[in-house]
């Protein structure tokens, strides 16, 4: 292919010198040709349906049209056919036929056609379709606009056979269509977006020429080869546009950095160098060794800064490639002023007017830039920053909960002898400024950053008045802000001062980047991903090492995807006799509270209206709190714009209806008191926020107030560590759900020193669960054979919810009479078996005595060789005659006494005998 090229090029060259006098003779003729056709040409004949065509004329009113024959070639044949009554304009074909204009039908399509019906597809681009316009433009501000934009007249969107390629300059090409739709549809295309270098948003425009509210105008870059894209048409014109732009802030060429250094009067001149005592001008054209450049950027052969490309970083020398498995944080970083950054502009607005001046407002100075003189002191010093979009690193997974997209951060100093004041503010898609902090008088050197949350084309202001009184003099050109440095982080085509580590996923052509999974951080060493332990959120933007994961505070826990810490409404208590468990499921409803009326100094009330959302909702913010400013003024049925901020806990300043003279109050200036929660405790101080106890009345009941400890993002200049809010949670049994809310006394809008903020919320349902410690139990007396216990909860009950008192129990039981009996019963009954057992062992005694009385017997007969009576024998089976012993009747006692007498002091015993012929007792 390249051979044509060449030999047709070669050709044109070689008859240009020709071709100028043979096109003035044809055109001469072609002319002398239409006289002659004109004056005596014959008359032109009827026209063959091969040399027209059929259109519909637009819709009227009424919703008809007519169909019209359009010569192919007007001018070439006449007695078109008349127009007819064309068909409703709602009606269409389906998928498969086509309209015969002929016959105003649906037809079939031929074997080997297609149609779509009520859609049209361009999948052949040789060259431009009809319908399609391509344009150019450059983006860049520049002196000269002519040069400008004849550099970007090839920048188009250019047919390749089978698709459509924009350019990759730094200029914008806009390729559009426009279509009138009788319905509602859609538009579906295809496309491929590699290079995240280059801008690529689809957007649609109405009649109005008003774009859709379409987030996803901004198109993802393509990582898997072509990808589908498809928006919704609303019936009417739309006008689709596709727009890419290389939006580069250093494309255009920057100025050499000066390597002498000169020095000139600052511009107005307001001072005289030939009055006595006057400074002259230092000496110029020293030479000085030339400053270095910005992170990010590197120098040239001829001392200009130049970015360094994506995927390397320096610290202002030379670009370096980002080693394996790091990505480069990419943003912008200006801490030398040698000359003002291209996407800054800096101006002068009048404090009188309001109207812009010629001027400028900041000078670069080196290591910073400062405010110059102005024209009047109560100008304003205006410095602006444009960043196009933010991108965060790849290796980050999209949080849902914390919608931090980027941050910006400058350090800055005010010298002031008069009431200066330095603002700060930001500016979303081309809206008006709003002003985010002011500092008034002079302020050290010090930092300060503001988190920003969409991705969109974003502006930062700073604005410097040296005095707020109307006087067109100038008295205070020494008060001067200077700022020494701004970053600004995840800049969509930024630059990088360094390299981060990142994930690493495996591929055909090696290892890349790719984000983890959420919850998880990455291992630097080896770049893989591992989960954060239970009870810890993960640093969604430094998710590096195990220390990324950061301990959730006391009584909370992390959410599915570790992104937040949050209290599920459950919380204990632990004390040495019991565990206190509660339950705060009923207080998980945003309640609202108005603090007491304040008034303006011209007498105007208005209140600090406060929304609450304790816990729960999985950790979502639930209050919202609402600028309805700018809707009071909105017609009825018409769509404004209302800023709005969630919060755990949020304010609004509410203007009631007397006031304003609106049906409804005006509710403006919403601030954020509490975005994330710290932790819940009993205990009066967390994470060095304190909630003095003195601020509310003290609680009677001896059950310790649960505190809910809370922070804010914002931070202020008299909040540098930024808001903080208590909630103290305390049990009220008397104080149905759910309950009242109440500011401290001392502190009527919730705040003592306008930073920290406490409520005290009473209830019912802040008291602990019900416990078997909370009840005891009461038994009655036995009536008629049954008892009855009864369980009643302990006075003052001091609980709610939890347990349930059991049942009332009933048991049978015997009365006193019953056991009084039982009791005779058994003593008469020992009685009894004692008198038997007595009985008993007196019998089995005598029959004792006897046998030793006859054994004592024996032995003494035995011992004085008596001779045997023969007639005291005892034959066997004989009973014992009692009488042969006693000789007369005696007691038991004195039987007893006897027994112990029968030893005589000799040793012998003595045994009174009867003689054989009955005579009387003798001794022996």
């Amino acid at each position: 292919m390249a051979e044509p090229g060449h030999r047709l090029s070669a050709r044109g060259r070689g008859t240009t010198e020709r071709r100028t006098p043979w096109l003035l003779r044809l055109l001469l003729w072609a002319g002398t040709a239409f006289q002659v056709t004109q004056g005596t040409g014959p008359e032109l004949h009827a026209c063959k349906e091969s040399e027209y065509h059929y259109e519909y004329t637009a819709c009227d009113s009424t919703g008809s049209r007519w169909r019209v024959a359009v010569p192919h070639t007007p001018g070439l044949c006449t007695s078109l056919p008349d127009p007819v009554k064309g068909t409703e304009c709602s009606f269409s074909c389906n998928a498969g036929e086509f309209l015969d204009m002929k016959d105003q039908s649906c037809k079939p399509c031929a074997e080997g056609r297609y149609s779509l019906g009520t859609g049209i597809r361009f999948d052949e681009w040789d060259e431009l379709p009809h319908g399609f316009a391509s344009l150019s433009a450059n983006m860049e501000l520049d002196d000269s606009a002519t040069e400008s934009t004849g550099n970007c007249t090839s920048s188009k969107w250019v047919p390749q056979g089978d698709y459509i390629a924009s350019n990759t300059d730094e200029c914008t090409a806009t390729l559009m269509y426009a279509v009138n739709l009788k319905q509602s549809g859609t538009v579906n295309f295809e496309y491929y977006y590699p290079d995240s270098s280059i801008i690529f948003e689809f957007f649609v425009q109405n009649d109005q020429c008003q774009p859709n509210a379409d987030d996803s105008r901004w198109m993802k870059t393509t990582e898997k080869g072509w990808e589908f894209h498809s928006v919704e048409l609303n019936r009417g014109n739309n006008v689709l546009y596709w727009r890419t732009t290389a939006f580069s802030v250093w494309s255009r060429v920057s100025k050499p950095v000066l390597t002498q250094l000169m020095y000139k009067w600052a511009k107005p001149k307001i001072c005289s160098e030939d009055l006595e005592g006057a400074v002259k001008l230092p000496a110029s054209g020293v030479k000085t060794s030339c400053p270095p450049c910005n992170p990010g950027f590197f120098k040239t052969s001829n001392s200009t800064c130049q970015p360094c490309p994506y995927g390397s970083y320096s610290n202002g020398s030379d670009c370096t490639h980002c080693p394996a498995g790091t990505e480069p944080a990419v943003g912008f970083e200006y801490k030398w002023w040698n000359t003002l950054p291209t996407n800054m502009e800096t101006t002068v607005l009048s404090g009188i007017n309001f109207e812009y001046k010629g001027m400028t407002g900041w000078e670069v100075a080196g290591d910073h830039i400062y405010t110059a003189a102005g024209a009047s002191d109560n100008d304003f010093m205006i410095l602006t920053l444009v960043v196009p979009g933010f991108r965060p690193p790849q290796s980050v997974m999209a949080d849902t909960e914390n919608k931090e997209v980027a941050r910006i951060t400058f350090v800055f100093e005010t010298l002031c002898s008069v009431n200066c004041e330095l603002y700060f503010m930001v500016g979303v898609n081309s809206r008006t400024n709003t002003p985010v902090e002011t500092w008034k008088g002079s302020k050290g050197k010090q930092s300060y950053t503001y988190i920003i949350e969409e991705n969109t084309t974003t502006s930062f202001t700073w604005a410097f008045q040296r005095t707020t009184f109307h006087e067109a003099s100038r008295k205070y050109t020494n008060d001067v802000a200077k700022i020494y440095s701004i970053n600004v982080t995840n800049v969509m085509n930024g630059v990088a001062s360094y390299c981060r580590p990142c994930a690493l996923e495996a591929s055909d052509v090696g290892s890349s980047c790719t984000s983890c999974p959420a919850g998880y951080y990455i291992e630097r060493d080896s770049g893989t991903c591992h989960s954060c332990p239970p009870n810890t959120i993960l640093k969604a933007h430094q998710p590096y090492g195990v220390q990324a994961c950061v301990p959730c505070g006391p009584g909370t826990k992390n959410n599915k995807i570790h992104s937040l810490c949050y209290n599920d409404c459950i919380f204990s208590r632990n004390t040495p006799t019991r565990t206190f468990n509660y339950n705060f499921s009923a207080l998980a409803n945003t309640v609202t509270l108005a603090g007491g009326p304040s008034f303006t100094s011209k007498g105007l009330k208005y209140f600090h209206h406060f929304t609450l959302s304790l816990c729960g909702n999985q950790g979502r913010k639930m209050s919202v709190c609402t600028d309805n400013v700018t809707d009071l003024r909105i017609p009825e049925g018409e769509s404004g714009f209302s800023k709005s901020i969630t919060a755990y806990v949020c304010q609004a300043v509410i203007i009631p209806p007397e006031v304003t003279g609106y049906k409804a109050g005006v509710s403006s200036q919403p601030v954020s008191l509490a975005d994330r929660l710290i932790g819940v405790t009993t205990d009066m101080t967390l994470d060095g926020i304190t909630s003095p106890a003195e601020l509310f009345h003290p609680e009677s009941l001896g059950i310790p107030d649960v505190i809910f400890f809370y922070r804010s993002n914002d931070v202020t200049q008299s909040c540098s560590s930024g808001r903080s809010t208590t909630i103290r949670v305390r049990c009220s049994p008397q104080k149905t759900v759910p309950g009242s809310l109440s500011l401290p006394g001392t502190c009527s809008d919730g705040t003592c020193d306008g930073c920290n903020f406490h409520f005290l919320w009473e209830s019912a349902a802040a008291c602990p669960l019900c416990s078997v410690a909370d009840y005891h139990a009461i038994v009655s007396s036995c009536v008629a054979g049954i008892q009855k216990t009864t369980y009643v909860w302990r006075e003052p009950k001091l609980c709610s919810g939890g347990i349930s008192l059991p049942e009332q129990r009933v048991t049978i039981c015997k009365t006193i009479d019953f056991w009084l009996k039982v009791g005779i019963s058994a003593g008469t009954c020992t009685a009894i078996l004692l008198t038997v057992l007595t009985c008993y062992f007196w019998k089995k005694n005598q029959k004792l005595e006897y046998k030793y009385s006859k054994l004592v017997m024996n032995a003494t007969l035995k011992d004085c060789d008596l001779p045997a009576a023969d007639s005291c024998a005892i034959m066997e089976g004989e009973d014992v005659e009692d009488d042969l012993i006693f000789t007369s009747k005696k007691s038991l006692f004195g039987k007893i006494k006897s027994f112990t007498s029968k030893r005589t002091p000799d040793g012998f015993d003595s045994v009174p005998l009867k003689t054989s012929s009955g005579g009387p007792d003798m001794d022996l």
